[in-house]
């Protein structure tokens, strides 16, 4: 009889938890699914290895197909412990810093308040941020390389593979 209540319990305690996943801990809607597989990070560093911040990128033509085609659309928020000036991507001719796509540089850069029609999609929304619509022209290439650097540090390439053309 001690083996079977035993063996009940383990049963009872091992179907209630059968069907449950990450996600329905959590109310995401269709973008903020999207989003977390296309989000991706980089250590801003220096040549030497020192952290100089975090780069973080999400493309938007795979969260929002509909509104987001023709060319490349990303979200762009990043945090660089030095803000001088030409540390932002605000003026692309004048800036510091350069975003490039498969070495491209980008058609437009607007930057965006910190709380802003994406800040959903991450979670994020803090005043020491900088955050940015990033436009580039679409190439019909599968792979998507995206780089932040400058003449002191630079970050990893953020790879995205496209599924469609």
């Amino acid at each position: 009889m001690k083996p079977f209540l035993i063996i009940l319990i383990f049963v009872i305690f091992a179907t209630g938890c059968a069907d449950k996943n990450a996600f329905s801990k959590f109310k995401m809607n269709e973008a903020q699914e999207l989003s977390a597989s296309s989000l991706q990070s980089s250590k801003v560093k220096t040549k030497d290895g020192k952290i100089k911040g975090i780069f973080s990128a999400i493309y938007l033509n795979e969260v929002y197909p509909k509104e987001y085609f023709g060319d490349e659309y990303f979200y762009i928020y990043m945090y660089l412990k030095e803000r001088g000036e030409g540390c932002s991507l605000d003026n692309i001719q004048n800036s510091r810093l350069k975003l490039k796509l498969n070495s491209k540089t980008p058609i437009e850069v607007k930057q965006l308040p910190h709380k802003n029609r994406f800040s959903d999609l991450t979670g994020i929304e803090n005043e020491w941020n900088l955050y940015y619509l990033v436009t580039f022209k679409k190439e019909g290439v599968k792979k998507l390389s995206i780089l932040l650097e400058s003449d002191q540090f630079s970050s990893d390439l953020l790879v995205y593979q496209k599924d469609k053309q």
